[in-house]
Order: C-alpha cells, then sequence, then structure tokens
C-alpha cells in the first residue's frame, strides 16, 4: 500500500511516477531481484488517469490494457472506464505489495559523487535519495499544453485545456469550440452534442484518420504488419478506412491523405477510434471548422478567415512531458524535451538512467508498459552482474574469460 514520505527511502532503484509504466516497472524489477522504491508527487496511485474526464474509457481492450503480472478485472468490461482502471491499479499496488511513496515529489536528479556507493542522488522535499538506479516514469502526457495563440489573454469566454474538463454538464446550452481532432478532442466534442450543448464544433488542423471503435484490435494488426514496408501499410489503413468510415467532406471533413502509420511515425499520433463522432458530424451536432489561428476579445480567428464566438473553448492540444527540471541537466532530452533513448537503452553519459512511457506506439501504450519494464529489468540485471564480475587483469586469465564470456552472452 502506499506509505508517507518520511519512512526509509532507500532502494537499489528509484522509479518516478505511480502510473502505469512505474507500477509495471516496479513489479518486474522487485520480481526479478532488483528492489526498487516508487516516488509519486501525488497523494495517490494512477492520479493523472483518476484526473481524466468522467466518461473516459480505455481505447484497448482487457487483454492489452493489463501490466504485467495481473489481469483486468472481467467484470470491468470490454471498454474498461476510467475509474474500473484506477481501481486496477490500487488493486495491482496491493497484489505486487509494490513500495509506493506518495505526496513525494522529484524535484531533479543528479549524478552522485565519484566513488560513492550510489550512481545518483534523487532530489525531495525531504533531501536527496542515493540510488543506483533511476526509472523516470512521470509520463509524456505530464503537462498541459495549451498553444500560445496570437491574442489569447484577451479572451473574454472560457478557455481550459481538455485536461480540466469533466463532464458534459456544465456547458450545456453553451456553445463550444473544441480544439484537436484526436482522440480526446474528438470524445469530448460528440457527448457534448449528445448531452445539451446548444451548438459545438471542432478545430482541425490535420484531418484524422478516423477507425470504427471495434477497431481496437487494430493494434493487433499493428504488430502483425510491423515488418512490411511503410507505404504498403499506409495504403491498407487508407483503405480500411474509405471502407469503414462514410466520406465527411461535405461536412467540412475531408479524408486524410498520410496514412495513420506515416502519422504515427512522425508526429506520435494514434488514428481515432470512433466513440459516436462520425454519426455526430454526419447529423451536423458536431460541425468541422478550420485550425484556430488566434484570439481577439471574444472571436477566436480561424486559419480560413471565419470569426467565432463560442462561449467556451476546449483545448484538446496535447501534452507534454515536462523534464528540463529533472534531467535537463543531464545531457539526455532532445531539442522538444523529449527522452533521447528509451526503454531498456541508457545514454553513454548516464549508465542506468531509464525512460519508461514516453513513445504512443500503434500496438497500445499500455501493452507497452510490460514491454518496456522487462526489457529494463533484464538491462539492470546485466548491468549488475557486470559490475560484479572481477575486473580483468594482466595475467589473470580466469578474470578475463569471465569477463569476455559474459560480454559475448
Amino acid at each position: 500500500m502506499p506509505s508517507t514520505p518520511q519512512q526509509n527511502l532507500s532502494a537499489p532503484t528509484v522509479v518516478i511516477g505511480a502510473g502505469p509504466h512505474g507500477l509495471a516497472a516496479a513489479a518486474v524489477l522487485n520480481r526479478s531481484g532488483e528492489p526498487a522504491v516508487i516516488l509519486e508527487r501525488s497523494d495517490r496511485v494512477g492520479a493523472s488517469w483518476a484526473q481524466r474526464y468522467d466518461h473516459l474509457r480505455l481505447h484497448t481492450t482487457p487483454s492489452t490494457s493489463k501490466l504485467p503480472g495481473l489481469s483486468v478485472p472481467r467484470q470491468a468490461g470490454r471498454w474498461v472506464s476510467r475509474d474500473d482502471y484506477v481501481r486496477y491499479l490500487e488493486g495491482y499496488v496491493v497484489h505486487h505489495r509494490l513500495d509506493v511513496r506518495v505526496a513525494t515529489p522529484v524535484q531533479r536528479i543528479e549524478r552522485a559523487e565519484p566513488g560513492s556507493k550510489a550512481q545518483w542522488l534523487v532530489h525531495t522535499p525531504d533531501g536527496p535519495v542515493p540510488t543506483g538506479a533511476v526509472v523516470v516514469a512521470t509520463g509524456r502526457c505530464h503537462t498541459p499544453n495549451v498553444p500560445d495563440w496570437p491574442g489569447r489573454s484577451t479572451f473574454t469566454g472560457t478557455l481550459l485545456h481538455s485536461a480540466h474538463y469533466r463532464s458534459p454538464a456544465p456547458y450545456r446550452g453553451r456553445d463550444v469550440l473544441v480544439v484537436g481532432a484526436g482522440n480526446s478532442g474528438t470524445e469530448i466534442a460528440s457527448v457534448l452534442a449528445g448531452a445539451g450543448a446548444e451548438r459545438v464544433r471542432i478545430a482541425v488542423r490535420t484531418p484524422p484518420n478516423i477507425l470504427p471503435r471495434s477497431s481496437a484490435r487494430w493494434h493487433a494488426a499493428g504488430r502483425l504488419t510491423e515488418a512490411i514496408p511503410l507505404a504498403w501499410r499506409d495504403h491498407a489503413s487508407l483503405l480500411m478506412q474509405r471502407l469503414a468510415v462514410p466520406d465527411l467532406t461535405s461536412r467540412g471533413l475531408p479524408r486524410p491523405r498520410t496514412g495513420l502509420y506515416t502519422r504515427n511515425a512522425r508526429e506520435g499520433v494514434n488514428p481515432v477510434l470512433d466513440h459516436g463522432f462520425v454519426d455526430a458530424v454526419r447529423s451536423g451536432r458536431v460541425e468541422p471548422a478550420a485550425a484556430v489561428q488566434a484570439f481577439d476579445g471574444p472571436d477566436v480567428l480561424l486559419a480560413d478567415g471565419t470569426r467565432l464566438q463560442p462561449d467556451t473553448v476546449i483545448a484538446a492540444t496535447g501534452y507534454q512531458p515536462n523534464l528540463h527540471n529533472l534531467v535537463g541537466s543531464l545531457g539526455v532530452l532532445d531539442e522538444d524535451g523529449q527522452p533521447l533513448v528509451v526503454g531498456a537503452q541508457t545514454h553513454p553519459e548516464a549508465s542506468r538512467l531509464y525512460f519508461a512511457g514516453y513513445t504512443n506506439p500503434l500496438t497500445g501504450v499500455l501493452r507497452q508498459a510490460g514491454i518496456e519494464a522487462r526489457a529494463i529489468a533484464q538491462a539492470l540485471r546485466r548491468e549488475t552482474v557486470r559490475a560484479a564480475l572481477p575486473s580483468p587483469r594482466v595475467g589473470d586469465h580466469t578474470a578475463d574469460t569471465l569477463h569476455r564470456g559474459h560480454a559475448s552472452s
């Protein structure tokens, strides 16, 4: 069960973040003989999931949403709700007896002094925690990203990120503009339209790749087609969309020109699984509009020159990992603030520092949590074995043989 931060924090491995990737990593590490403690900034496990909108349901089936060592309860149904998944994460902690320290934010990670038994210092408000390895699992959806639109501060209506949207109830009778046509934006727009909003428009920069909700098994197709050339996969995906999804061009939403595999590779974007969005657009209850360009008092200016005056703008414009304060001084981030290496790989200058949960594969984010957890545990175990081997000395045939034999295994 989660414990208080005042208790002893020493552990060979520190995992930062008690979401799915952090919990999976700690569970697999413990099972492999590498004890781990999880540091969580909030006061509960799975806090980012608990704060999502009320009607959220997973886009993946229970079999591809489970973490290593525990299935999602059957009673959660085919499309697991937000609350059921949070309960699953809480049960996961109990099942695996994970050591989770809530209300323990990590301020930064630094290299330990040379010669120290520890390799890293994990700084918390209660002081630094020395550790031999760190798994950063704060997630790519850490901090809401609202574009710095010109004139944004002058907007006289209500502007909020989708991270702060909870339910459609406050928007009954209101004119709402949703910005962003990803899974969150399309789902929020269709729910608002069916729950009494006076008018719902959705600002679209790039037409999304839309698949029927039943195509959650597309994750399996993604695994099966990984060896096929990208252009072929794109062609097949666009053909499937033409067969499965009606043409919405006359309603202001043209078919995408770029295949879902290319968009995922270039932008990390997954296809939209239809939760009623297509019918809402066909019926006119959700109106596609051009991308947002700027704000001007009560007006929202669109790329096609249109001016709107919505009561509320909900920006479903994604998130940022916000890792600069945590590891920005270590040289492990690219110019966009993303980890240079993820999963079992480590940066050449940052041995035993791992990043879990910073990709968005077509094969499923939650499935990826288990894959990365197992890979990190195996890599760390190899590091531990290598460190325990005697250093080869000139003329020491036994040590030299052991060293070369391990390197070739």
